[in-house]
This record gives structure tokens, sequence and C-alpha cells, in this order.
């Protein structure tokens, strides 16, 4: 999915308040930060910068720009660029557990699930928030990485198992759609006016996160075993 530059930077304001809300009221006015709200303004910046480049792709010197610090500082905060990747993941993960117990509030069961499904749309429609998650996942090549994602993942998994109380087929059903939902937002194959593109999306569940992409698509009929001829270029 390609974005404009002033849609990015549009969103770099969105992730900045997303994490430095508050900030400003904690500094009394003086102007000066402490070094957590310094480690919160890096990883804002560093959000935005992982989500484009990944761990391999990013440098820290474009962090400290970002964040308005200089580079030798941005390690008195976070020892290696490494170690910011990793409260990136962190940190994405969590805010989804979170999300997930706001939305559900007080439900248990389906409709706790339910609540869960539509409030993920509210978290795709940041596309930081996506990219960042698959660079998780595709980073996972490194041991650091590969550690720290799974745990990001099993405690997102025990959030959803404990606030809904629900079988693990219907527990594992719900992170099953939520991978297509991430594979439908990457590609963003709601826009794409061809037959295969809209059966994909159509495979997910009325009202779940992936309407958001697309209300109004069309409901193409559904066609009959091999009748989709194979994609040639």
């Amino acid at each position: 999915m390609l974005w404009a530059n002033d849609e990015w930077l549009m969103l770099d304001k969105v992730v900045s308040g997303h994490y430095l809300r508050g900030v400003a009221t904690r500094t009394g006015g003086s102007g000066r930060m402490s070094a957590e709200q310094r480690r919160a303004s890096v990883l804002a910046a560093a959000v935005v910068e992982f989500a484009h480049g990944g761990l391999t792709g990013t440098s820290t010197e474009s962090i400290a720009e970002r964040a308005g610090i200089s580079q030798p500082y941005l390690f008195r905060l976070y020892p290696t660029k490494k170690a910011l990747f990793l409260a990136v993941i962190e940190d994405t993960f969590r805010r989804t557990a979170t999300h997930f117990e706001r939305a559900a509030g007080e439900l248990t069961g389906e409709a706790a699930l339910d609540a869960m499904k539509e409030s993920y749309q509210e978290l795709l429609a940041d596309p930081t928030y996506l990219l960042n998650q698959l660079q998780a996942y595709s980073g996972c090549y490194d041991p650091d990485v590969q550690v720290t994602t799974r745990a990001g993942f099993h405690r997102l998994w025990d959030t959803v198992s404990r606030v809904t109380g629900l079988p693990i087929d219907e527990i594992r059903l719900f992170f099953a759609y939520g991978m297509l939902f991430n594979i439908i937002a990457a590609m963003d194959l709601a826009v794409l006016d061809e037959q295969w593109a809209q059966l994909i999306c159509l495979a997910a569940p009325p009202g779940s996160a992936a309407s958001v992409l697309r209300p109004d698509a069309p409901s193409p009929d559904l066609p009959g075993p091999g009748a989709l001829e194979p994609h040639t270029t």
C-alpha cells in the first residue's frame, strides 16, 4: 500500500499524540522533559521509522533526528538499535491487548469477541501499527526478535482467552481471521476491483474488521469450483 507524503505527515502527528499524550502537562510548563518522557518521544519516532525500514533498514540517526535529539543521547536511553526495535514490538502487542480489553469492557463470551473484532478496524486504520506488526513477524530470523514477538503474541492470546472465556477453537479462528485482515489491509485488496481479491475480502465474517476496508464493496456472485482462471502476467 502506497501512502503520499502528506498522509505520512498527518500520521506522524497522530502517532506522536498516541505516545506523547500528556507529556506537556507533566513537564509543568518548564519545557524540559524527564528521561522517561524522552524515552516516550524516542519510541514514538521509532514507531514511524521502523514501520518504514524494519530492523535492518532503519538507522538510529533517522530516529534521533525525528525525535529531535542527538544520536549519542538516543543510546543513553536505548543501548542498541535492536533494543529500541524490541521496545516497539512490545508496545505493538501491548497496545493490541489493551485495545481489545477496553473494547470488550464488561462483556464476555461471543459478545466480547465481537467487540474485539469490530475494534480491530481502529488499529488497522493506523498503517504504522500494521507495518510494525508485520515487521515483528518478518524479523523473527533474529533470535531476540523471535523471543519478543512470541512473548507479545502469547500475551495477546492469553488476553483474548481470559476475557472471552471461549473454547480454544473459537480463539484460534479469531486469530486466523485477524491474520487474514492484516493481509487484506497490507495489500489493500478491498480497493482492487478483481474477482479473486473481492472473494478473499468476502471470506471475512459480516461486521468484522474487514468491513471497514471497503464497506461499499459489491458482492460478486461466488463462482463454482474451478471457475476462476489462473492469474497470468
